[in-house]
């Protein structure tokens, strides 16, 4: 018993050393970050790695032959690194899919896109994730590898068509709904305007108004713009709408036409707020500013570089101005950057609250 008792005190050793080890660490590191919820990740990860180095101590203090201790250790090793592995096979694809989207470039800080169900503009790019802005505010975070392996549609900078649907009766003549909403779309600001006939449904006719957004910024805006566009010149035209299928159960006299009251007596319009867009995408146009002032950047150095080729004094006063104006857009940028630094900050310190 005595023998008994001798072999299994290093064992007994090791595990109260192990645990006043892991129970001091917890200990020290919760009252040490008590007011910092941030470092909860790495609290986590020093005590995974004491309770790996406490494990394998355990391992070495068994009272077994060295051949054991050997086999265990080695099963040990086998697990991590099928754990390991397992688990780098997510992480270095979304690492390579990172690298494949900087290197393709088909989207940028600030662009509009819609990938899967989402939609909304890229507020920021890394090596792991892509952030998304919705169009609600709202800060979404997707892995670079769902964004290679699914469909991604980017609005150009250059500009975008819009559209609107709306169901008209078969009482309307084509040539009529044709001009009044072609009318409505020019009238909302869109360029080359044109309008389709999309179905002949069993109750009405689908059209579809469209024309080309220049300013790609104001995306959710012109699609609001379009519809009211729209709204108002069928309703001036005494045009009823009947999208998607119009019941009404009220006894109508014959000849009567659903309408709003005449335009003259409804009340103005109060004066337009902000645009949704300057809203819901801050970040994301913050972002679009860096990464503008980065290629602007890129452009004056790619310049400044064939004028030191090119030498000569006809060339100094050009490289003076073009170095003076890299200057103010580096300080643009460099404030740029502490600014959504310290948006981050703020909005992470209000989470944590």
């Amino acid at each position: 018993m005595l023998e008994l008792l001798r072999s299994f005190l290093p064992l007994l050793l090791t595990l109260a050393l192990v645990l006043a080890t892991l129970l001091g660490a917890h200990v020290t590191l919760r009252r040490r970050w008590a007011e910092r919820p941030e470092a909860q990740f790495q609290f986590q990860l020093i005590m995974l790695a004491l309770t790996l180095a406490g494990l394998l101590a355990l391992v070495v203090a068994l009272p077994v032959s060295d051949t054991v201790q050997g086999q265990l250790l080695s099963l040990i090793g086998i697990l991590l690194s099928a754990a390991i592995a397992l688990s780098s096979a997510t992480f270095i694809g979304n690492i390579l899919a990172g690298i494949m989207l900087k290197a393709v470039g088909s989207a940028r800080p600030g662009d509009f896109i819609t990938v899967a169900s989402l939609t909304g503009r890229i507020s920021e790019m890394g090596l792991l994730h892509t952030e998304i802005q919705t169009e609600f505010r709202d800060l979404v975070t997707v892995p670079n590898i769902y964004m290679v392996t699914q469909p991604v549609k980017v609005v150009r900078a250059s500009g975008s068509i819009i559209t609107a649907e709306v169901s008209l009766g078969f009482d309307v003549p084509h040539s009529r709904a044709r001009e009044v909403l072609r009318s409505a779309a020019e009238a909302s600001g869109l360029k080359d305007c044109f309008v389709h006939v999309r179905e002949l449904g069993d109750f009405s006719v689908t059209y579809r108004a469209a024309g080309l957004l220049e300013d790609v910024q104001s995306l959710l805006s012109a699609r609001s713009k379009l519809q009211e566009c729209m709204l108002d010149g069928l309703h001036e035209a005494g045009i009823e709408i009947v999208s998607p299928t119009f019941m009404n159960t009220r006894a109508l006299e014959p000849g009567a036409r659903v309408l709003p009251p005449d335009q003259a007596q409804q009340s103005k319009p109060s004066a337009e707020g902000p645009q949704a867009e300057d809203i819901a995408f801050d970040k994301a146009e913050e972002a679009a500013s860096a990464e503008k002032l980065r290629l602007a950047i890129e452009e004056l150095d790619a310049e400044l570089t064939s004028l030191e080729e090119q030498g000569g004094d006809a060339v100094k006063d050009r490289a003076k101005q073009l170095a003076a104006d890299r200057e103010q857009l580096a300080a643009r940028l460099e404030s740029a950057l502490a600014r959504m630094q310290a948006e981050e900050r703020e909005e992470s310190g209000a989470a944590t609250r």
